[in-house]
């Protein structure tokens, strides 16, 4: 039986979109939701997803770039992907694995310069903050019910 607020966010190279995502999930479901991400590859982690989290307040620094696998599938009780690789490529799921697609662009593909490059960081990572702030609330509003 799967724990209800068990979250696997699954990206291409699980290393900015689904990284960011996953901070702000710990960080706004504390004890109530486990998190976790994963790519379709590892690309490793994106030293500017850490960068732009840290302004937030939020430290990504020790999460790793893994691979999604067997096991985190069935651990999962909610799979959120973020990008369209993602959603197109992700494994078939349990019947009792819900999946949700919440696209982002993809950061680490902006151009210009390193301030023009930044702030488009920061324009993904408001909009995954809003989102999964959204997610975390609806997950543990369901629980307390």
């Amino acid at each position: 039986m799967h724990t209800k607020n068990r979250i696997l966010v699954l990206c291409t190279g699980n290393s900015c979109r689904s990284q960011m995502a996953e901070g702000y999930l710990r960080h706004f479901g504390g004890k109530g939701i486990d998190v976790r991400s994963a790519g379709i590859e590892s690309h490793g982690l994106n030293p500017r997803a850490v960068n732009v989290m840290k302004e937030d307040g939020i430290d990504i620094s020790g999460h790793t770039s893994d691979v999604i696998d067997d096991a985190l599938i069935q651990w999962a009780s909610l799979v959120i992907t973020v990008c369209g690789h993602a959603d197109r490529n992700c494994p078939v799921l349990p019947d009792n694995v819900e999946k949700r697609h919440l696209p982002f662009d993809d950061p680490a593909k902006a151009t210009g310069s390193a301030a023009e490059i930044m702030l488009n960081f920061r324009a993904v990572r408001d909009q995954i903050r809003l989102e999964m702030l959204g997610v975390a609330r609806e997950l543990l509003q369901s629980s307390a019910a």
